[in-house]
Parts: C-alpha cells; sequence; structure tokens
C-alpha cells in the first residue's frame, strides 16, 4: 500500500551537475538539495555497500529538510581489482588513477535510493558497470587531464565527455547509471510511488 500526501516534491539530494542534467531527461519538475554527509568509506567495507550506504545516507539527510518529498540520493564507487577508487581532486591523484586504470577493468558501481520522506519507504539498488580501459601513454593522459580536468569523478573518468575516449568496451544495464544516475531504475522506483513518466 503505498502512503502518499497531496503535492509531494521531488528532491534531487546531489550537488553533481551531471545527475542534474540526466533527471532533467525525465522532464519532471524537481529541486535541489544538497546533502552534507561524511563520504568516507569505512574501513574494509567492500565498495558496492559503500555506494548503498551513502546514497541512502544523502537521501535520509536531505529528508531532514523535505518531509513530505520524494528524495534521490546517489553514489558512485569504482573498484580496481576490489580495492576502491575514489574522486581524485587534483591533477597528481588523477595521473595516478589513470595510470592504474589503464588496461584494466574496473567497475563502476552506482547506487541509487529513493525515500519518500512521508512514509518513510526508502527503495535502493545497486547497477555495476563493468569498464575496461584503453591502453594510454603518458602523453594522452596528461592531454586528456590538460582538457577534461575530471578531478571531481569517480575514478577520473568524465564519460559523458572526452572521458569515453578511455574506454575500450563498457557493459551495463544502464547506461546512464556511469554517468551516475541510473535513469531505469529510477523510472521503476517513481512508478512504485505512483509517478508516472509517460
Amino acid at each position: 500500500m503505498k502512503i502518499q500526501h497531496p503535492n509531494q516534491k521531488l528532491i534531487l539530494g546531489s550537488s553533481s551537475s551531471y545527475r542534474y542534467e540526466l533527471l532533467l531527461r525525465l522532464q519532471l519538475s524537481f529541486e535541489v538539495s544538497s546533502p552534507d554527509i561524511d563520504e568516507t568509506a569505512f574501513s574494509d567495507e567492500a565498495p558496492e555497500a559503500t555506494a548503498v550506504r551513502l546514497a541512502d545516507e544523502k537521501a535520509r539527510a536531505v529528508a531532514v529538510k523535505y518531509p513530505n518529498a520524494l528524495i534521490i540520493g546517489a553514489d558512485q564507487v569504482a573498484a580496481l581489482d576490489g580495492n576502491q577508487l575514489g574522486k581524485p581532486l587534483n591533477h597528481e591523484n588523477a595521473t595516478k588513477q589513470l595510470h592504474l586504470m589503464q588496461g584494466k577493468e574496473v567497475i563502476f558501481h552506482t547506487a541509487l535510493s529513493l525515500l519518500n520522506s512521508y512514509s518513510g519507504k526508502i527503495q535502493s539498488k545497486l547497477i555495476s558497470s563493468h569498464v575496461k580501459f584503453r591502453e594510454l601513454n603518458n602523453q594522452q593522459i596528461l592531454n586528456y587531464l590538460e582538457k577534461e580536468q575530471p578531478y571531481h569523478c569517480t575514478g577520473s573518468a568524465k564519460y559523458e565527455g572526452l572521458g569515453i575516449a578511455l574506454i575500450e568496451r563498457m557493459e551495463s544495464d544502464d547506461p546512464t547509471a556511469l554517468i551516475g544516475l541510473p535513469l531505469i531504475a529510477l523510472v521503476e522506483m517513481l512508478a512504485q510511488e505512483g509517478v508516472d513518466i509517460v
């Protein structure tokens, strides 16, 4: 049974411009609220678990300000040989990440949560994208970083931009998951809350 309230708002709990642009595709009215949480992984926490936990925490953090809303939380954690790769934040870290990733498969775990802050119901889903990176030389890595500056992107790769040139192949159930907001899963979750896109 759905517990709904009239005039529920849709809130994107993210400061990411990429997630904002993806959500615009669904042609829904929504607001944006940036969650303030600690995104540090727990020690020995699996990358998948980190992504799901943080997506849930982001949605719950925003719910404090919006007691009658459908709140979207999302998070992405990249894993190389089981080790987490976060946002590089600077040129040096991005260079190291891309050298580590070249020629290898990296799994990008993207978690999505939809919280009905009125009923307390939360839906969560994890979509994993397997990405094989091309072999890259030092100059290619430098050129990419100078042009794209992807220092706030998980794994230093901005796929909606020039980062696509780094990829040899990609396998995922949802191509938008790699950019950070799995729209196929979101449409399904919204339908569970009585929101039809088309």
